[in-house]
Protein backbone atom coordinates (compact mmCIF):
# COMPACT_ATOMS: atom_id res chain seq x y z
CA UNK A 1 0.00 0.00 0.00
CA UNK A 2 1.48 3.42 -0.81
CA UNK A 3 1.88 5.93 2.09
CA UNK A 4 -0.24 8.72 2.09
CA UNK A 5 1.92 12.07 1.57
CA UNK A 6 0.83 15.07 3.21
CA UNK A 7 1.94 17.99 0.64
CA UNK A 8 1.48 20.48 3.36
CA UNK A 9 3.48 19.34 5.96
CA UNK A 10 6.61 20.99 4.82
CA UNK A 11 5.01 24.01 3.56
CA UNK A 12 7.15 26.40 4.67
CA UNK A 13 10.53 25.45 3.29
CA UNK A 14 9.01 23.84 -0.39
CA UNK A 15 7.19 27.38 -0.74
CA UNK A 16 10.78 29.32 -0.01
CA UNK A 17 12.45 25.93 -2.53
CA UNK A 18 8.93 26.48 -4.84
CA UNK A 19 10.30 30.31 -5.28
CA UNK A 20 13.81 29.41 -6.16
CA UNK A 21 12.61 27.06 -8.61
CA UNK A 22 10.96 29.95 -10.26
CA UNK A 23 13.15 32.10 -10.23
CA UNK A 24 15.27 29.83 -11.74
CA UNK A 25 12.93 28.03 -14.83
CA UNK A 26 11.21 31.31 -15.57
CA UNK A 27 14.34 32.41 -17.86
CA UNK A 28 15.05 29.18 -19.05
CA UNK A 29 11.67 27.87 -19.89
CA UNK A 30 11.64 31.55 -22.22
CA UNK A 31 15.35 30.70 -23.78
CA UNK A 32 13.97 27.04 -24.59
CA UNK A 33 11.26 27.87 -26.34
CA UNK A 34 13.64 30.63 -28.00
CA UNK A 35 16.52 28.44 -28.77
CA UNK A 36 13.48 25.46 -30.41
CA UNK A 37 12.46 27.83 -32.30
CA UNK A 38 9.12 27.85 -30.61
CA UNK A 39 6.44 30.88 -29.41
CA UNK A 40 8.13 31.84 -26.40
CA UNK A 41 4.95 31.48 -24.56
CA UNK A 42 4.80 27.84 -25.39
CA UNK A 43 7.43 27.37 -22.72
CA UNK A 44 5.92 28.73 -20.59
CA UNK A 45 3.07 26.64 -20.62
CA UNK A 46 5.39 23.68 -20.19
CA UNK A 47 6.95 24.53 -17.22
CA UNK A 48 3.29 25.24 -15.42
CA UNK A 49 1.91 21.98 -16.56
CA UNK A 50 5.18 20.31 -15.34
CA UNK A 51 4.79 21.58 -12.03
CA UNK A 52 1.65 21.64 -11.14
CA UNK A 53 0.34 17.96 -13.26
CA UNK A 54 3.21 16.38 -13.47
CA UNK A 55 4.24 17.35 -10.14
CA UNK A 56 0.85 16.31 -8.38
CA UNK A 57 1.44 13.17 -10.49
CA UNK A 58 5.01 12.28 -9.55
CA UNK A 59 6.26 10.08 -6.71
CA UNK A 60 9.46 12.08 -6.86
CA UNK A 61 10.09 14.43 -3.53
CA UNK A 62 12.76 16.59 -5.34
CA UNK A 63 12.46 16.61 -8.98
CA UNK A 64 11.39 19.33 -10.98
CA UNK A 65 9.36 18.73 -14.30
CA UNK A 66 9.87 21.57 -17.41
CA UNK A 67 10.73 22.00 -20.89
CA UNK A 68 14.47 20.44 -21.53
CA UNK A 69 17.76 21.86 -23.72
CA UNK A 70 18.06 18.60 -24.27
CA UNK A 71 14.73 18.27 -26.49
CA UNK A 72 16.57 21.75 -28.08
CA UNK A 73 17.75 20.61 -31.46
CA UNK A 74 15.05 17.69 -32.09
CA UNK A 75 12.03 20.18 -31.63
CA UNK A 76 13.72 23.13 -34.06
CA UNK A 77 14.24 20.07 -36.53
CA UNK A 78 10.88 18.76 -36.20
CA UNK A 79 9.27 22.28 -36.44
CA UNK A 80 10.72 22.69 -39.34
CA UNK A 81 10.12 19.49 -41.02
CA UNK A 82 6.74 19.53 -40.07
CA UNK A 83 6.02 22.66 -41.68
CA UNK A 84 3.43 24.01 -38.79
CA UNK A 85 4.09 24.50 -35.14
CA UNK A 86 0.53 22.89 -34.39
CA UNK A 87 1.57 19.48 -36.06
CA UNK A 88 4.60 19.73 -33.85
CA UNK A 89 2.22 19.48 -30.84
CA UNK A 90 0.26 16.33 -32.38
CA UNK A 91 3.84 14.91 -32.16
CA UNK A 92 3.94 15.99 -29.21
CA UNK A 93 1.17 14.49 -28.00
CA UNK A 94 1.98 10.77 -29.72
CA UNK A 95 5.18 11.30 -27.39
CA UNK A 96 2.68 11.70 -23.85
CA UNK A 97 0.57 8.60 -25.33
CA UNK A 98 3.66 6.54 -25.59
CA UNK A 99 5.39 7.69 -22.31
CA UNK A 100 2.12 6.37 -20.39
CA UNK A 101 2.59 3.20 -22.47
CA UNK A 102 5.97 2.55 -21.25
CA UNK A 103 4.54 3.47 -17.70
CA UNK A 104 2.22 0.79 -17.91
CA UNK A 105 4.63 -2.01 -19.45
CA UNK A 106 7.13 -1.33 -16.26
CA UNK A 107 9.83 0.36 -18.77
CA UNK A 108 10.82 2.66 -16.06
CA UNK A 109 13.02 0.00 -14.49
CA UNK A 110 15.68 0.07 -17.07
CA UNK A 111 16.58 3.44 -14.48
CA UNK A 112 18.07 0.41 -12.24
CA UNK A 113 20.94 -0.54 -14.52
CA UNK A 114 22.41 3.03 -14.62
CA UNK A 115 25.85 2.85 -12.59
CA UNK A 116 26.16 5.92 -9.76
CA UNK A 117 29.37 6.62 -11.12
CA UNK A 118 27.91 7.47 -14.28
CA UNK A 119 24.79 9.73 -12.84
CA UNK A 120 27.21 11.53 -10.54
CA UNK A 121 29.60 12.27 -13.30
CA UNK A 122 26.57 13.63 -15.47
CA UNK A 123 25.34 15.43 -12.56
CA UNK A 124 28.86 17.14 -12.43
CA UNK A 125 28.92 17.62 -16.18
CA UNK A 126 25.78 19.30 -15.94
CA UNK A 127 27.42 21.38 -13.32
CA UNK A 128 30.24 22.49 -15.48
CA UNK A 129 28.30 23.17 -18.49
CA UNK A 130 26.14 25.52 -16.45
CA UNK A 131 28.62 27.47 -14.35
CA UNK A 132 30.82 27.85 -18.00
CA UNK A 133 27.41 28.64 -19.99
CA UNK A 134 26.51 31.76 -16.85
CA UNK A 135 30.36 33.45 -16.92
CA UNK A 136 29.22 35.44 -20.58
CA UNK A 137 25.93 36.57 -18.41
CA UNK A 138 27.47 37.02 -15.37
CA UNK A 139 29.75 39.81 -17.27
CA UNK A 140 26.16 41.38 -19.34
CA UNK A 141 27.04 39.47 -22.47
CA UNK A 142 23.53 38.01 -23.11
CA UNK A 143 23.61 37.46 -26.69
CA UNK A 144 22.90 33.70 -26.93
CA UNK A 145 20.42 33.34 -23.54
CA UNK A 146 18.56 30.39 -25.10
CA UNK A 147 18.77 27.61 -21.79
CA UNK A 148 20.51 25.72 -24.54
CA UNK A 149 23.01 22.86 -22.56
CA UNK A 150 24.89 21.90 -26.07
CA UNK A 151 28.75 22.31 -26.43
CA UNK A 152 28.16 24.28 -29.99
CA UNK A 153 25.98 26.73 -30.33
CA UNK A 154 23.70 27.76 -33.06
CA UNK A 155 26.07 30.67 -33.96
CA UNK A 156 28.82 28.71 -34.56
CA UNK A 157 30.59 29.67 -31.21
CA UNK A 158 30.89 27.00 -28.60
CA UNK A 159 30.89 27.13 -24.63
CA UNK A 160 34.50 28.07 -24.60
CA UNK A 161 34.36 30.39 -27.36
CA UNK A 162 31.42 32.23 -26.15
CA UNK A 163 33.10 33.41 -22.63
CA UNK A 164 36.60 34.43 -24.76
CA UNK A 165 33.83 36.75 -26.65
CA UNK A 166 32.74 38.48 -23.26
CA UNK A 167 36.26 40.26 -23.24
CA UNK A 168 35.00 42.88 -25.97
CA UNK A 169 30.88 42.87 -24.66
CA UNK A 170 31.63 43.65 -20.69
CA UNK A 171 28.61 45.67 -19.00
CA UNK A 172 29.95 46.95 -15.38
CA UNK A 173 26.64 47.08 -14.28
CA UNK A 174 26.07 43.25 -14.85
CA UNK A 175 29.36 42.79 -12.99
CA UNK A 176 28.11 45.15 -10.31
CA UNK A 177 24.97 43.03 -9.93
CA UNK A 178 26.32 39.61 -9.68
CA UNK A 179 29.28 40.38 -7.32
CA UNK A 180 26.09 41.24 -5.03
CA UNK A 181 23.87 39.03 -6.28
CA UNK A 182 26.81 35.96 -5.73
CA UNK A 183 27.67 37.96 -2.25
CA UNK A 184 24.23 37.55 -0.69
CA UNK A 185 24.09 34.02 -2.19
CA UNK A 186 26.93 32.90 -0.14
CA UNK A 187 26.42 34.92 3.07
CA UNK A 188 23.05 34.88 3.12
CA UNK A 189 22.82 32.37 5.83
CA UNK A 190 25.86 32.58 7.24
CA UNK A 191 25.66 36.29 8.96
CA UNK A 192 23.78 35.83 12.66
CA UNK A 193 22.10 38.77 12.94
CA UNK A 194 20.19 37.69 9.87
CA UNK A 195 19.00 34.21 11.91
CA UNK A 196 15.44 35.63 12.04
CA UNK A 197 15.38 36.28 7.96
CA UNK A 198 16.36 32.63 6.91
CA UNK A 199 12.80 31.64 5.92
CA UNK A 200 13.00 34.37 3.20
CA UNK A 201 15.58 32.31 0.54
CA UNK A 202 18.75 34.20 0.23
CA UNK A 203 17.73 33.51 -4.58
CA UNK A 204 14.96 35.69 -3.57
CA UNK A 205 16.83 38.33 -1.32
CA UNK A 206 19.90 38.45 -4.21
CA UNK A 207 16.80 39.05 -7.43
CA UNK A 208 15.18 42.18 -5.37
CA UNK A 209 18.21 43.27 -4.77
CA UNK A 210 19.19 43.05 -8.56
CA UNK A 211 16.07 44.53 -9.48
CA UNK A 212 16.34 47.62 -7.09
CA UNK A 213 20.29 48.31 -7.86
CA UNK A 214 19.47 48.48 -11.62
CA UNK A 215 16.18 50.58 -10.72
CA UNK A 216 18.65 53.07 -8.93
CA UNK A 217 21.05 53.12 -12.11
CA UNK A 218 18.32 53.59 -14.15
CA UNK A 219 16.58 56.40 -12.43
CA UNK A 220 19.86 58.01 -11.86
CA UNK A 221 21.30 57.65 -15.53
CA UNK A 222 23.80 56.15 -14.90
CA UNK A 223 25.72 54.12 -17.71
CA UNK A 224 25.45 51.37 -15.43
CA UNK A 225 22.41 50.88 -15.89
CA UNK A 226 21.50 47.00 -17.36
CA UNK A 227 18.35 47.60 -20.29
CA UNK A 228 16.18 45.44 -22.18
CA UNK A 229 17.90 42.62 -23.87
CA UNK A 230 19.94 41.92 -20.63
CA UNK A 231 16.53 41.50 -18.68
CA UNK A 232 14.16 38.83 -18.42
CA UNK A 233 11.71 39.00 -21.26
CA UNK A 234 8.29 37.63 -20.51
CA UNK A 235 5.29 38.41 -23.32
CA UNK A 236 2.90 40.66 -22.22
CA UNK A 237 -0.27 40.33 -23.36
CA UNK A 238 -2.67 43.75 -22.49
CA UNK A 239 -6.01 42.13 -23.68
CA UNK A 240 -8.33 38.95 -22.94
CA UNK A 241 -7.87 38.40 -26.68
CA UNK A 242 -4.21 38.25 -27.01
CA UNK A 243 -3.68 36.04 -24.26
CA UNK A 244 -6.21 33.91 -26.06
CA UNK A 245 -4.13 34.33 -29.27
CA UNK A 246 -0.68 32.46 -27.52
CA UNK A 247 -3.06 29.25 -26.88
CA UNK A 248 -2.43 26.76 -29.87
CA UNK A 249 -3.73 23.29 -30.35
CA UNK A 250 -2.42 20.57 -32.03
CA UNK A 251 -3.16 19.89 -35.69
CA UNK A 252 -5.09 16.29 -35.72
CA UNK A 253 -5.00 17.13 -39.58
CA UNK A 254 -1.93 15.90 -39.92
CA UNK A 255 -2.10 12.21 -37.63
CA UNK A 256 -1.68 10.31 -41.04
CA UNK A 257 1.73 12.00 -41.83
CA UNK A 258 4.66 9.46 -40.49
CA UNK A 259 6.52 12.11 -40.02
CA UNK A 260 4.51 13.15 -36.92
CA UNK A 261 5.08 9.80 -35.75
CA UNK A 262 8.49 9.37 -36.19
CA UNK A 263 9.03 12.77 -34.45
CA UNK A 264 6.52 11.75 -31.58
CA UNK A 265 8.50 8.18 -31.33
CA UNK A 266 11.64 10.10 -30.91
CA UNK A 267 10.74 12.65 -28.03
CA UNK A 268 9.18 9.86 -26.39
CA UNK A 269 12.35 8.01 -25.86
CA UNK A 270 14.34 10.67 -25.54
CA UNK A 271 12.29 12.25 -23.13
CA UNK A 272 11.73 9.04 -21.06
CA UNK A 273 15.70 8.43 -20.88
CA UNK A 274 16.35 12.22 -20.18
CA UNK A 275 13.27 11.98 -16.81
CA UNK A 276 14.79 8.53 -15.97
CA UNK A 277 18.34 9.78 -15.36
CA UNK A 278 17.69 12.92 -13.72
CA UNK A 279 15.01 10.36 -11.42
CA UNK A 280 17.77 8.73 -10.80
CA UNK A 281 20.02 11.56 -9.91
CA UNK A 282 17.35 13.15 -7.95
CA UNK A 283 16.81 10.17 -5.35
CA UNK A 284 20.42 10.56 -4.92
CA UNK A 285 20.55 14.08 -4.20
CA UNK A 286 17.90 13.43 -1.35
CA UNK A 287 19.01 13.41 1.91
CA UNK A 288 16.29 11.12 2.89
CA UNK A 289 17.20 8.51 0.68
CA UNK A 290 13.73 8.02 -0.48
CA UNK A 291 12.87 6.00 -3.92
CA UNK A 292 10.61 7.20 -6.80
CA UNK A 293 8.64 4.68 -8.55
CA UNK A 294 9.99 5.49 -12.38
CA UNK A 295 7.14 3.70 -13.74
CA UNK A 296 4.77 6.08 -12.54
CA UNK A 297 7.18 8.70 -13.43
CA UNK A 298 6.91 7.75 -17.14
CA UNK A 299 3.01 7.65 -16.55
CA UNK A 300 3.32 11.70 -14.77
CA UNK A 301 5.37 12.56 -17.76
CA UNK A 302 3.00 11.28 -20.17
CA UNK A 303 -0.40 12.68 -18.84
CA UNK A 304 2.13 15.83 -18.81
CA UNK A 305 3.42 16.21 -22.13
CA UNK A 306 -0.75 15.09 -23.38
CA UNK A 307 -1.57 18.46 -21.13
CA UNK A 308 1.21 20.30 -22.52
CA UNK A 309 0.10 19.50 -26.24
CA UNK A 310 -3.32 19.92 -25.68
CA UNK A 311 -2.45 23.81 -24.33
CA UNK A 312 0.33 24.39 -26.92
CA UNK A 313 3.03 23.96 -24.83
CA UNK A 314 6.70 22.49 -25.75
CA UNK A 315 7.53 18.63 -24.64
CA UNK A 316 9.03 18.12 -21.28
CA UNK A 317 11.54 15.69 -18.98
CA UNK A 318 12.41 15.81 -15.58
CA UNK A 319 15.20 18.70 -15.45
CA UNK A 320 18.34 18.39 -13.67
CA UNK A 321 18.93 22.11 -13.24
CA UNK A 322 15.26 22.92 -11.70
CA UNK A 323 15.62 19.26 -9.42
CA UNK A 324 19.52 20.45 -8.40
CA UNK A 325 18.08 24.38 -7.70
CA UNK A 326 14.96 22.49 -5.56
CA UNK A 327 17.49 20.92 -3.13
CA UNK A 328 19.87 23.11 -2.72
CA UNK A 329 16.83 25.76 -2.01
CA UNK A 330 15.82 23.17 0.82
CA UNK A 331 12.91 21.26 -1.10
CA UNK A 332 11.36 18.52 1.56
CA UNK A 333 8.42 17.38 -0.75
CA UNK A 334 6.86 17.64 -4.51
CA UNK A 335 4.95 20.58 -3.03
CA UNK A 336 7.97 22.98 -4.32
CA UNK A 337 7.45 21.58 -7.48
CA UNK A 338 3.99 22.20 -7.83
CA UNK A 339 4.13 25.49 -6.27
CA UNK A 340 6.91 26.69 -8.49
CA UNK A 341 4.51 25.64 -11.34
CA UNK A 342 1.53 28.03 -9.50
CA UNK A 343 3.80 30.54 -9.54
CA UNK A 344 4.92 30.48 -13.16
CA UNK A 345 0.97 30.32 -13.68
CA UNK A 346 0.29 33.99 -11.66
CA UNK A 347 3.12 35.56 -12.67
CA UNK A 348 2.57 35.60 -16.54
CA UNK A 349 -1.21 36.22 -15.72
CA UNK A 350 -0.44 39.33 -13.30
CA UNK A 351 3.22 40.29 -13.08
CA UNK A 352 4.90 40.01 -16.22
CA UNK A 353 6.05 43.86 -16.28
CA UNK A 354 7.57 42.87 -12.87
CA UNK A 355 9.24 40.03 -13.76
CA UNK A 356 10.99 41.71 -17.43
CA UNK A 357 12.66 44.21 -14.47
CA UNK A 358 14.91 41.20 -13.30
CA UNK A 359 18.17 41.88 -14.75
CA UNK A 360 19.82 38.03 -16.18
CA UNK A 361 23.24 38.84 -14.12
CA UNK A 362 21.57 37.96 -10.88
CA UNK A 363 19.63 34.53 -12.29
CA UNK A 364 23.56 34.02 -14.00
CA UNK A 365 24.94 34.49 -10.48
CA UNK A 366 22.05 31.80 -9.13
CA UNK A 367 23.06 29.67 -11.71
CA UNK A 368 26.56 29.48 -11.10
CA UNK A 369 26.45 28.87 -7.56
CA UNK A 370 23.79 25.89 -8.63
CA UNK A 371 26.83 24.26 -11.13
CA UNK A 372 29.71 24.99 -8.84
CA UNK A 373 27.46 22.80 -6.03
CA UNK A 374 27.60 20.19 -9.03
CA UNK A 375 30.46 19.79 -10.01
CA UNK A 376 32.58 20.01 -6.49
CA UNK A 377 35.84 19.05 -6.25
CA UNK A 378 35.19 17.30 -3.75
CA UNK A 379 33.14 15.11 -5.58
CA UNK A 380 36.12 14.11 -8.33
CA UNK A 381 38.48 13.36 -5.45
CA UNK A 382 35.85 11.14 -3.82
CA UNK A 383 35.95 8.92 -7.26
CA UNK A 384 39.72 9.31 -7.72
CA UNK A 385 40.15 7.72 -4.23
CA UNK A 386 37.79 4.61 -5.16
CA UNK A 387 39.93 3.79 -8.14
CA UNK A 388 40.19 3.70 -11.79
CA UNK A 389 37.04 1.08 -12.41
CA UNK A 390 35.06 4.34 -10.45
CA UNK A 391 36.88 6.99 -11.48
CA UNK A 392 37.38 6.53 -15.58
CA UNK A 393 33.80 5.92 -16.39
CA UNK A 394 32.91 8.81 -14.28
CA UNK A 395 35.28 11.77 -15.55
CA UNK A 396 34.78 10.15 -18.85
CA UNK A 397 31.15 11.25 -18.62
CA UNK A 398 32.14 14.25 -17.04
CA UNK A 399 33.59 15.66 -19.92
CA UNK A 400 31.55 13.76 -22.60
CA UNK A 401 28.07 15.61 -21.12
CA UNK A 402 30.27 19.02 -21.61
CA UNK A 403 31.37 18.61 -25.00
CA UNK A 404 28.54 16.21 -26.44
CA UNK A 405 25.48 16.38 -24.74
CA UNK A 406 23.50 14.61 -21.75
CA UNK A 407 22.67 11.43 -23.55
CA UNK A 408 25.80 10.87 -25.03
CA UNK A 409 27.76 11.36 -21.94
CA UNK A 410 25.52 9.18 -20.23
CA UNK A 411 25.72 6.28 -23.15
CA UNK A 412 29.75 6.69 -23.05
CA UNK A 413 30.43 6.41 -19.25
CA UNK A 414 28.10 3.06 -19.13
CA UNK A 415 29.79 1.64 -21.94
CA UNK A 416 33.17 2.45 -20.23
CA UNK A 417 31.57 0.62 -17.02
CA UNK A 418 30.45 -2.43 -19.15
CA UNK A 419 33.96 -2.88 -20.20
CA UNK A 420 35.48 -2.60 -16.72
CA UNK A 421 33.21 -5.39 -15.90
CA UNK A 422 33.62 -7.68 -18.45
CA UNK A 423 37.55 -6.82 -17.78
CA UNK A 424 36.93 -7.73 -13.80
CA UNK A 425 34.44 -10.56 -14.96
CA UNK A 426 36.90 -12.01 -16.75
CA UNK A 427 39.89 -11.35 -14.14
CA UNK A 428 37.96 -13.11 -11.27
CA UNK A 429 36.95 -16.07 -13.97
CA UNK A 430 39.60 -17.94 -12.49
CA UNK A 431 42.89 -17.93 -10.37
CA UNK A 432 45.69 -18.64 -11.41
CA UNK A 433 48.75 -19.49 -9.46
CA UNK A 434 51.86 -21.84 -9.67
CA UNK A 435 53.97 -23.34 -7.17
CA UNK A 436 57.75 -24.52 -7.18
CA UNK A 437 58.62 -27.83 -6.57
CA UNK A 438 62.34 -29.30 -7.05
CA UNK A 439 61.42 -31.46 -10.10
CA UNK A 440 58.96 -28.83 -11.90
CA UNK A 441 56.39 -26.58 -11.67
CA UNK A 442 52.37 -27.51 -10.72
CA UNK A 443 50.23 -25.15 -12.55
CA UNK A 444 46.57 -24.42 -10.36
CA UNK A 445 44.02 -22.42 -12.61
CA UNK A 446 40.88 -22.52 -10.00
CA UNK A 447 37.68 -21.87 -11.65
CA UNK A 448 35.22 -18.87 -10.34
CA UNK A 449 31.93 -20.01 -8.89
CA UNK A 450 30.53 -18.86 -12.22
CA UNK A 451 32.41 -18.88 -15.78
CA UNK A 452 30.63 -17.54 -18.45
CA UNK A 453 30.94 -17.16 -22.21
CA UNK A 454 32.88 -13.30 -21.60
CA UNK A 455 35.55 -15.54 -19.45
CA UNK A 456 36.43 -17.72 -22.62
CA UNK A 457 39.09 -15.21 -24.21
CA UNK A 458 41.15 -14.94 -20.77
CA UNK A 459 41.32 -19.04 -20.03
CA UNK A 460 41.60 -19.49 -23.85
CA UNK A 461 44.82 -17.40 -23.76
CA UNK A 462 46.25 -18.74 -20.08
CA UNK A 463 45.79 -22.36 -21.22
CA UNK A 464 47.93 -21.22 -24.79
CA UNK A 465 50.81 -19.78 -22.81
CA UNK A 466 51.03 -22.78 -20.52
CA UNK A 467 55.09 -24.37 -21.35
CA UNK A 468 55.16 -27.34 -22.86
CA UNK A 469 56.30 -30.56 -20.15
CA UNK A 470 54.14 -28.75 -17.31
CA UNK A 471 51.64 -30.19 -14.84
CA UNK A 472 48.18 -28.82 -14.66
CA UNK A 473 45.60 -29.00 -12.09
CA UNK A 474 42.07 -27.27 -13.34
CA UNK A 475 40.19 -27.06 -10.38
CA UNK A 476 36.14 -26.18 -10.53
CA UNK A 477 35.18 -27.44 -6.74
CA UNK A 478 33.73 -24.17 -5.85
CA UNK A 479 31.68 -23.72 -10.15
CA UNK A 480 28.20 -24.33 -10.01
CA UNK A 481 27.74 -22.74 -13.93
CA UNK A 482 30.19 -23.29 -16.79
CA UNK A 483 29.39 -21.77 -19.88
CA UNK A 484 29.60 -24.94 -23.10
CA UNK A 485 31.88 -22.94 -25.18
CA UNK A 486 34.58 -22.68 -22.22
CA UNK A 487 33.95 -26.44 -21.00
CA UNK A 488 34.61 -27.45 -25.22
CA UNK A 489 37.88 -25.20 -24.73
CA UNK A 490 38.90 -27.14 -21.58
CA UNK A 491 38.16 -30.50 -23.02
CA UNK A 492 40.44 -29.42 -26.58
CA UNK A 493 43.06 -28.51 -24.35
CA UNK A 494 42.90 -31.89 -22.08
CA UNK A 495 42.71 -34.12 -25.17
CA UNK A 496 44.45 -32.57 -27.86
CA UNK A 497 46.93 -29.93 -26.69
CA UNK A 498 48.03 -31.50 -23.89
CA UNK A 499 48.97 -34.10 -25.59
CA UNK A 500 50.72 -32.46 -28.40
CA UNK A 501 52.76 -30.53 -25.83
CA UNK A 502 53.56 -32.95 -23.08
CA UNK A 503 51.20 -31.07 -20.58
CA UNK A 504 50.06 -33.37 -17.74
CA UNK A 505 46.36 -32.41 -16.93
CA UNK A 506 44.34 -33.03 -13.89
CA UNK A 507 40.59 -32.03 -13.84
CA UNK A 508 39.15 -31.61 -10.18
CA UNK A 509 35.43 -31.06 -8.97
CA UNK A 510 34.30 -30.65 -12.16
CA UNK A 511 30.31 -31.92 -12.39
CA UNK A 512 28.98 -35.04 -14.72
CA UNK A 513 26.32 -32.53 -16.09
CA UNK A 514 29.45 -30.90 -17.22
CA UNK A 515 30.50 -34.08 -19.68
CA UNK A 516 34.15 -33.40 -18.64
CA UNK A 517 34.54 -36.69 -15.66
CA UNK A 518 37.80 -38.13 -15.30
CA UNK A 519 36.84 -41.64 -17.14
CA UNK A 520 39.80 -44.47 -17.11
CA UNK A 521 41.09 -43.96 -20.32
CA UNK A 522 41.95 -39.98 -19.65
CA UNK A 523 43.63 -40.77 -16.12
CA UNK A 524 46.20 -42.08 -18.31
CA UNK A 525 47.09 -38.29 -19.26
CA UNK A 526 46.59 -37.32 -15.94
CA UNK A 527 49.80 -36.71 -13.50
CA UNK A 528 49.03 -36.12 -9.68
CA UNK A 529 51.92 -35.27 -7.40
CA UNK A 530 51.18 -35.17 -3.69
CA UNK A 531 54.85 -34.08 -1.66
CA UNK A 532 55.09 -34.67 1.30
Amino acid sequence: MTKKINLFANLKSDFASGLVVFLVALPLCLGIALASGAPLFSGIISGIVGGIVVGYLSQSHLSVSGPAAGLTAIVLVAISDLGSFNAFLLAVLIAGVIQLLLGFVKAGSISNYFPTNVIEGMLAGIGVIIFLKQIPHAFGYDKDYEGDLAFLQPDGQNTFSEIFAVFGHVQLGAVIITLVSLFILIFWDKVKFLKDLKLVPAALVAVIAGVILNEVFIQSGSNLAVLKGHLVNLPVPTTLQEFADIIVTPDFTAISNSKVWIVGITIAVVASIETLLCIEASDRMDEQKRYTDTNVELKAQGVGNIVSALLGGLPMTSVVVRTTANNTAGAKSKMSAIIHGVLLLISVLSIPVLLNKIPLATLAAILLLIGYKLANPSKIKHFFEKGKYQFVPFIATVVAVVFTDLLKGVALGIIISIIFILKGNMQRAYNFRKEEYHDGDIIHIDLAQEVSFLNKAAIKQTLASIPENSKVIINASDTVYIAHDVLDLIKEFKTIKSKEDNIKVKLVGFKKAYDLTNTGEEEKHIYIENKK
